[in-house]
Formats: structure tokens, sequence, C-alpha cells
């Protein structure tokens, strides 16, 4: 299978969670004999902070504007068995009409922020990523976020066919490593700064730290205003590269998800960073969401808490149930959460897509 992707991201890591995703699919697809061309609008922001060059097993496609890679798209698109474009493809409009007007057998929507989309819509908010018609013009929509969700794409936006496709974890890339004396922390959190996580955060890691001042806390990432409430005890790592992720959760002696407003509120949306925490042996504690005990068991894989008291209460949790915890997680996600899952899933849901829609002339349009 030839699958053809108009994205956000792929090459760079900074300040976003597609990145990781696709490439442990892309890793994944290959594996099973699948090839996957990515088309990327090269933005500064990005190539200031390019970790992948090159799509290993694939075709990375970087351009400057649309325009000068329409005929490009449509060489690629010409042979291609299915053809995506995702949420926050800063081209999404003029690749759906690419995409829904060209001959792949199955044209699909992907959208990897779906309680964004909606919150957006429900607010009466333009969606520059999605196609002025809603989405009821692709073969199959899929959505990072299951339960309510999912009736929500097909009552607001059309959507015919929608399936979840949740977050993963490429295993070959999280795996547990030595710990690193830079990275080591009572509590963690990796994160790029989101202004809906922050009471979150200030609840469950900022003011934890001011009341167990002898405890050292951590926090990687990226756009943090200068106004964060910092302590003395809460460390500081700017943007940390994929090849540094290893090191930052293994060197916890707990590590923290925090979900953006939108996604709790919503459930059934797991962060990447959850699997890829778990991928590490990581023992960790998460706020509470709806659907979380479809992905991991509370105080079986995963600690859970609501407020300080309960991140302070983790914390004291013995060193020997800690790492319980942390080994029962690697073993669920191994199992359940990988990219090979995820990419087995994609697979067959794009061969139903294809086995339910009805053959159909198609002639490659203007972009």
């Amino acid at each position: 299978m030839k699958l053809v992707v108009f994205g956000l991201t792929v090459s760079s890591s900074w300040g976003n969670g597609h990145a990781t995703l696709w490439r442990g699919l892309c890793a994944a697809l290959a594996r099973r004999g699948h090839q996957v061309v990515f088309f990327e609008r090269d933005v500064p922001y990005y190539a200031h902070n390019r970790d992948l060059p090159e799509l290993p097993q694939g075709r990375l496609h970087l351009y400057p504007a649309w325009e000068q890679i329409v005929s490009l798209a449509r060489r690629e698109l010409a042979d291609a068995d299915a053809a995506m474009v995702t949420s926050y493809c800063p081209d999404g409009v003029a690749a759906a009409v690419l995409v829904l007007d060209g001959p792949a057998p199955v044209r699909a929507f992907y959208d990897l922020d779906t309680p964004v989309t909606l919150a957006r819509l429900a607010a009466g908010q333009r969606v520059e990523y999605l196609p002025p018609q809603g989405l009821g013009d692709f073969d199959l929509v899929l959505s990072y976020t299951g339960g309510g969700a999912l009736d929500e794409l097909s009552e607001r936006l059309g959507a015919r066919r929608v399936a979840p496709l949740y977050g993963s974890v490429d295993p070959d890339e999280y795996r547990p490593a030595e710990p690193r004396p830079h990275y080591r922390a009572d509590l963690s959190y990796m994160g790029t700064y989101a202004a809906d996580r922050q009471a979150k955060l200030e609840q469950l890691l900022v003011e934890p730290a001011r009341r167990l001042p002898d405890r050292r806390f951590l926090i990687g990432g990226a756009q943090y205003p200068d106004s964060f409430p910092w302590a003395a005890n809460i460390y500081f790592v700017r943007h940390l590269p994929p090849a540094e992720h290893r090191a930052f959760y293994s060197s916890s002696r707990v590590t923290l998800n925090v979900t953006r407003a939108a996604m709790a509120r919503m459930g059934y949306c797991p962060s990447g960073r959850l699997f890829e925490a778990a991928a590490c042996g990581a023992p960790i504690l998460s706020d509470a969401w709806q659907g979380l005990e479809a992905f991991f068991r509370p105080d079986s894989e995963i600690l859970i808490a609501d407020d300080t008291v309960g991140a302070i209460r983790a914390l004291l949790t013995s060193d020997e149930e800690l790492a319980r915890l942390g080994r029962r997680a690697r073993e669920r996600t191994l199992d359940e959460h990988t990219a090979a899952n995820r990419a087995a899933e994609l697979e067959r849901l794009i061969e139903e897509a294809h086995a339910r829609t009805p053959a159909r002339a198609r002639s490659v349009g203007a972009a």
C-alpha cells in the first residue's frame, strides 16, 4: 500500500505531538510492506528545530508554498492506494480538494486534535484545516479521540465512516534507559506549555513542589512563559529532542501526565506522551479523565490524582510499588499501544473503507 499524507509535521517534534506519532506509524507501516509519502510545509519554527530531515523507508516532501508542489502532489497521488489529510495541516483545505478530486481508492481525514476541533466549532470559530463542506466526502474519518467524539464528528461534520486511531509509541525508540543525573527528579513532566493545562500543572506539580521543598521536580518542554510560577526545587529543560526522551523518563521516580482541557472534558483521548513514558517503564501519575481505564488500570498500572493531596500521596508511594506500576504499564503498552498495533488497525480500516467504497470514476481536479 502507498499512503500519501498531507500533515502538520513529521520532521520536527518541537511544540507538537504529531511528529513522533507519525514517525512510529511510518516505521511500523514500512515493516508491514507499505510506503508513506508525507507532504509538510517548510515553516521556520520547525526548520529551526528539525530533528528528522528525511523519512526513513518513506518519502518526505518539504515545500515552501502549496503552489510549488501541486504538480508533485498529483504525481504522488496518481498511484496511491490511500490519501490522507490531517488536522492542523497548514494547507488542509487545498489538500482536501486535491485528495477528494484525486484517484486514490480511499480518501481519508485524520483528526489528531478532535477535542480542539469540536470545541472551536461549538464556539462558532473557523477551523482553518477543515473543508468548508465538512468531512462527508471522505471515505474514512479517523479520530485521535474515541467515545462521544466519534458521534460528534458525524453529527457536526457529516463524517460517514468514523473510527478511532489512538496515539501510540514506537518501542524501538522508547524503552528503559540508564538514568542521567541532570534528569533526576522525584516528579517530572514533559510537555509543551499550554494555558489550558496550567491549572492542573500547578495543582499536580507546582504546589507539591512548594509543599515538599526537599524533593526535586523537573519540567521539560517548549514555549514556557517568563511568568510561569517556578520554585527553587523546580528545574527546567528547554525543548527535548526525541533522542533524549528515554533518559528523561527513565531518570524520574514518577512522571506526570496532564491532559489538555478540551481533551480531558471529552475523554477517551490519551496523550502520546502517556504511552511513551509507559514504554520506558516510568511510573506514571495522571490527571483523571473519562476512558482512562480503557488504556491503563488505575492503581495497578497507573496512579491518578485530582488535586495536590493526591499528587503528594503518589509521591509517597514506595519504590517497590512504583517499580511494579512501571513494569505493568510497560507490559500493557507493549501488548496494546505500540505503533505496530496502530499500523495494523490503520491497514484494516483502509482495507474496510476500500471494500465498502463503490467504484467511481475519478479525475485529478485543480487545487
